[in-house]
């Protein structure tokens, strides 16, 4: 029953131009460059289009989304695992970046999961519906805490494809796969927000994207994802493409690039720093900024000394504007650093709080790079973005 539900919904999902026009169906991917898309924290080479098809390798962790907001509409799309339990979602009403110390957006997920991956009392391979990272949902049952999970099995695994077919209006989402209404929720938080697809770990392809706006609800602005600035991000997740050490030399090889600069090591989404009896070199970004806003997450392990992370703002020639960082060990911290003017002004957590503003020494560069230095301990770094002001 299910090979002839998928057989009956594919064709469904191609309709006529024409059709389209005269129904108020769009293409959210033209099959031919990933324009309408923006790679939010992915390497280059993560996201491409193939044969008609959005190409993901899986690697880092993180997503594309949509250029633009959407409130209420009716999104479909098909997608395929290329490995055995291979893992990927997609987000609805989704923030534009990564909530802090991870790198997921916040949004609501409709799982895409692939049968080998396995089946627990905690989640399935088709279709569950949920929230991430601080989004809210009240899932429609069968569930489990904030997660809906589907009234049916009907997904097929891989290399076959899929179809969802995801209604969202006013707060309430429902999850179709393979042609009939499995999942969803009501209530949700956010409820206008971007579209996103999701890399976590292995290949898929996506293809045959559209979506229907519906009449909007005039979501309010608290239950609205904020509205993308430009942030870009500076790290790739899967190397140290634009990032340098003070005196460490050497290549990986003929045309590769490096995952490991002294003590840093390229670690998926996270950029670590590990453990060494003195300190270490700084890492700086090959690329210089004049004024600009950056986005850094820091984790300091738990410990009996505990440091006391530093950014370098305008470095030259190895030096630079030291800022310090205060972050409580044990858990993950978002900082947002402003160099502007002739100040720096330091804040934390989200919402942002200004925590410290400083002048700038006389004679500070009008450019420079970003350097994280290096102390004993280890640390790590995630979702480090650059906006140019």
């Amino acid at each position: 029953m299910a090979v002839l539900a998928v057989l009956a919904a594919i064709p469904a999902a191609r309709v006529a131009a024409k059709d389209d026009a005269e129904t108020g169906w769009v293409d959210l991917f033209n099959g031919k460059t990933l324009e309408g898309w923006v790679n939010v924290n992915c390497a280059p080479e993560t996201w491409s289009v193939r044969d008609g098809m959005i190409h993901c390798t899986g690697f880092p962790i993180g997503h594309i989304r949509t250029e633009r907001q959407y409130e209420n509409f009716i999104l479909e799309l098909e997608w395929r695992h290329l490995t055995d339990g291979g893992n990927s979602g997609v987000f609805l009403w989704s923030s534009p970046l990564p909530a802090p110390g991870v790198p997921f957006l916040r949004g609501i997920e409709t799982q895409v999961l692939d049968h080998g991956y396995g089946q627990t009392d905690r989640y399935t391979t088709h279709g569950d519906v949920f929230p991430t990272h601080g989004a809210r949902l009240t899932p429609f049952p069968p569930s489990r805490g904030m997660r809906s999970f589907p009234s049916e099995e009907r997904s097929l695994g891989f290399p076959q494809w899929n179809h969802y077919r995801i209604e969202c209006n006013d707060g309430v989402i429902r999850l179709h796969v393979n042609g009939k209404e499995v999942s969803g929720g009501s209530d949700a938080v956010y409820r206008k927000g971007y579209i996103s697809l999701e890399a976590e770990g292995a290949p898929i392809d996506f293809r045959n994207i559209r979506i229907r706006e519906l009449p909007p609800a005039n979501t309010p602005p608290e239950k609205t994802a904020a509205i993308a600035r430009g942030h870009r991000t500076l790290y790739t997740g899967t190397d140290l493409r634009g990032w340098h050490a003070e005196g460490v030399t050497g290549a990986a090889g003929e045309g590769e690039p490096r995952q490991a600069l002294g003590r840093w090591s390229s670690r998926d989404w996270r950029l670590m720093l590990g453990e060494g009896a003195e300190r270490g070199p700084t890492l700086w970004t090959t690329e210089t900024f004049g004024e600009a806003e950056f986005i850094i997450d820091i984790h300091v392990p738990a410990g009996e000394d505990p440091v006391t992370p530093v950014v370098r703002l305008r470095g030259v020639e190895g030096e630079g504007v030291p800022v310090r960082l205060e972050a409580p060990p044990g858990r993950w911290h978002r900082f947002t650093l402003r160099a502007e003017g002739n100040r720096i002004t330091v804040y934390r957590g989200e919402p942002a709080e200004e925590i410290s503003s400083v002048p700038m020494p006389a004679g500070t560069p009008e450019r420079g790079a970003l350097g994280l230095e290096a102390p004993p301990s280890a640390l790590q770094f995630a979702n480090l973005f650059v906006l140019g002001l």
